[in-house]
């Protein structure tokens, strides 16, 4: 069974179940009108954290680079990290220098990364193109940063938060679909030299080909949709 809790701004929660955990089933869903209701989301997601075997969707996306990437050009030969990820959410602002950390550290594994931002941003002009670049200079992004305008990618992923993270093996078959760590918003929470569980999990990708049985699934803020 798979449950999704959607925490509103002014402190209560509606919580979701099915029996058929299916990754559509949470993207569906989430999309339901009535969760249209705030702008200010927290999103938790509990099992089926990994549909492992689900192959990467195939993408053409503007970097703060100036290039258009791809799948096969951001893939690594011992397989694939993409992360949506934005420049406004607390969640990602908390863990972002660990992450890019551990991005380096990846790449030097042989695994390609790339994050995805796909949030409207006329709603949140914090996550604009050109505060992208920005936060990528500021950073010394490794890896591109790619502007999703039309949300197709976010949609064709399921993405449903920021950070969202897909981790594949070399064939581009999901193995990973957890949190970054367990610190939340709390960067203090874990010691500076503790390992992330996306580290763990992707090194272990690295070497058997398959990510871990047992994961935590990622919270942060919802991934933020234009109105219709």
């Amino acid at each position: 069974m798979w449950a999704f809790s959607i925490f509103h701004s002014e402190g209560y929660f509606l919580q979701l179940t099915a029996e058929k955990p299916c990754r559509y089933a949470v993207q569906e869903c989430y999309h339901a009108p009535f969760l249209y209701f705030t702008r200010f989301v927290m999103v938790a997601l509990s099992s089926p954290v990994c549909d492992f075997g689900w192959q990467a969707p195939d993408f053409s996306l503007p970097g703060v680079d100036g290039k258009t990437h791809s799948l096969a050009s951001v893939s690594g030969k011992s397989g694939l990290l993409v992360m949506f990820i934005c420049n406004h959410c607390p969640y990602v602002q908390a863990i972002l220098p660990r992450l890019v950390a551990d991005c380096r550290s990846l790449q030097a594994l042989g695994i390609g990364v790339a994050a995805i931002m796909s949030n409207d941003t006329k709603a949140y002009p914090e996550d604009s193109f050109r505060q992208m670049v920005a936060l990528a200079d500021a950073l010394n992004f490794s890896f591109p940063y790619l502007y999703d305008e039309s949300q197709a990618v976010a949609h064709a992923y399921g993405a449903v938060c920021t950070p969202d993270f897909f981790g594949f093996n070399a064939e581009r078959a999901l193995q990973y679909r957890g949190r970054f760590d367990g610190s939340g918003m709390n960067a203090r929470a874990v010691p500076a030299d503790a390992k992330s569980d996306l580290l763990l999990a992707m090194t272990e990708v690295v070497h058997s080909g398959r990510g871990p049985e047992k994961q935590q699934a990622s919270i942060g803020c919802s991934l933020k949709w234009r109105q219709k």
